[in-house]
């Protein structure tokens, strides 16, 4: 197993920023509430992630370093720098004004933290709280105009290495940001970068067979890279005692059904097809609130599983492709989050069905979910699938659900993602697709007026859907998609693109 960087998560949007960068290097971390510091023997070094909050305020968070410093490699990042500062009598002071962008910081003092780096170069800020003066026994090794930027403990001062910095490497601004975190975590901490794909999947399989022995395990699969790849893993593991369900919703692209289910039966996956299209449109009928949607899907998936499951009742576990950005998003610094949307897991199965959880992605990215299954040989054209909402189309045709609207939908999807593979667009963005609204406007037809649907067409660019990019697709590459989709789908007369970013808006419209 490799080894163990524990990232304290303080409150700063950019935490997740800090492992993506660690895992790029093939360093293995976790992120934890700061508040909840776990117990492990293999803990190597231990990074304090920035915060929205100012050591200075009344209401900044109490954590005790005796529990990290002396103990481990520390390295402070924006607000962890800040805290070491002032818990060890440094000072930190309110600054004039905020300091948020690019900065120059110079190198004042050699250390191996800047190995490979240039004396001058460009890294990002984000602080309204300046580091006026280190505390004893440290030093100042950088600093931006005014700021000081990096300061170490002495030599001699803690047993183990205690470094801080004012300003974010994990963002790409910092030019030689992973550089830095690089440095940290291997040069001065010591850590082995041995995380790579092929030992995920070695580990996750001897897991999977110390978990699972002799047992079967049942799973329900969506055809998206999670559940595909976490199935794969599965399989690998224990081979046919994975018995996977592939459960038609009535909610699918065009023809997805058919196609996803004979590569699952090309990847001689144990596996059954399941056509429940009418249940789940029947349970739907006139309901339009988004998330009512959602909920009767999910109750719907889950009696139908349930009663799948019953044909299997030698399984006493169940497989799920829960991802770590799902497990992030389940905690919070400052108490529980809002909740997850209802269609990133499948609430409440595995305790209704009693079995055993097995997760073997639980603590991937999704771009490295995607190289461990092109390690297993997974075929291109399931890992290279965009990422697909859970209730498929039903959070896709905005309003109530009609089974005329969702056909109207799954035609322009697919004319929509043809142009995108044609034109080698599709591997260029994370995520496509399109969206009926429930708006009728009035359009021109041959000599005929027409009272027709709209369909918006929704392209982004992203790592993990924390946050997202719309797409700038070529002008023409639009105009082709909105003459065949007007042309070829009788009922739709106007087409729109989104062009709206993540925050504020979302991927998905529902």
């Amino acid at each position: 197993m490799s080894d163990f960087v524990l990232i304290l998560d303080f409150g700063s949007q950019f935490t997740q920023l800090i492992a993506r960068r660690l895992r790029e290097l093939n360093i293995y971390c976790e992120i934890y509430p700061y508040n909840k510091i776990p117990d492990r023997q293999d803990i190597k070094a231990v990074i304090l992630s920035g915060s929205p909050l100012s050591v200075l305020e009344g209401n900044t968070i109490d954590f005790d370093l005796n529990q990290v410093i002396g103990r481990y490699p520390v390295l402070g990042i924006c607000y962890g720098a800040q805290m070491l500062a002032h818990k060890l009598g440094g000072q930190v002071v309110r600054s004039d004004k905020r300091e948020y962008g690019k900065a120059i910081m110079t190198i004042e003092k050699d250390d191996q933290l800047f190995k490979g780096t240039d004396k001058a170069s460009q890294v990002w800020m984000s602080h309204s709280d300046s580091i006026e003066r280190v505390p004893d026994g440290f030093e100042v090794l950088a600093r931006t105009e005014g700021v000081n930027a990096a300061f170490r403990a002495k030599d001699g001062q803690y047993p183990f290495p205690v470094y801080g910095l004012q300003f974010h490497p994990e963002v790409v601004h910092s030019i030689f940001g992973s550089q830095i975190l690089s440095n940290f975590i291997m040069d001065i901490a010591g850590c082995n970068n041995t995380w790579t794909a092929g030992s995920i999947v070695a580990d996750s399989i001897k897991a999977i067979q110390q978990k699972v022995g002799s047992d079967h395990v049942i799973m329900g699969l969506s055809g998206g890279v999670d559940s595909t790849v976490a199935a794969s893993l599965i399989h690998r593991a224990i081979g046919d005692r994975l018995h996977c369900i592939f459960i038609d919703n009535g909610l699918l692209r065009k023809h997805e059904f058919e196609e996803v289910l004979a590569s699952y039966e090309g990847m001689h996956l144990n596996i059954k097809g399941v056509r429940a299209g009418d249940r789940f449109l029947d349970a739907l009928k006139g309901v339009t609130d988004p998330e009512k949607k959602r909920k009767i899907i999910g109750k719907v998936f889950i009696d139908i599983f349930e009663e799948e499951s019953k044909l299997i009742p030698e399984a006493q576990w169940l497989g799920q492709g829960t991802i770590y950005p799902d497990v992030i998003e389940s905690f919070s610094v400052h108490g529980p989050s809002v909740t997850i949307k209802s269609h990133h897991n499948v609430g409440g199965l595995p305790e209704k069905l009693k079995l055993g959880l097995v997760e073997p992605l639980r603590m991937l990215f999704k771009d490295e979910v995607r190289r461990v299954g092109l390690e297993m040989g997974v075929p291109e054209s399931l890992i290279a699938r965009h990422p697909f909402p859970g209730p498929g189309l039903g959070v896709r045709v905005l309003g109530a659900l009609e089974r005329d609207k969702i056909a109207l939908c799954q035609e322009a999807d697919k004319i929509f993602i043809d142009h995108l593979k044609k034109s080698g667009w599709y591997n260029k963005v994370w995520q496509a697709g399109a969206i009926l609204l429930p708006v009728q406007s009035v359009g021109v037809m041959g000599d005929e007026r027409t009272y027709e649907y709209t369909i918006a067409l929704r392209c982004v660019n992203s790592v993990d859907g924390m946050t997202a990019e719309w797409s700038q697709l070529p002008y023409e590459l639009l105009g082709q998609i909105s003459g065949d989709i007007i042309n070829q789908v009788k009922g739709i007369n106007r087409v729109v693109y989104d062009i709206s970013t993540k925050p504020p808006a979302t991927i998905e419209w529902e």
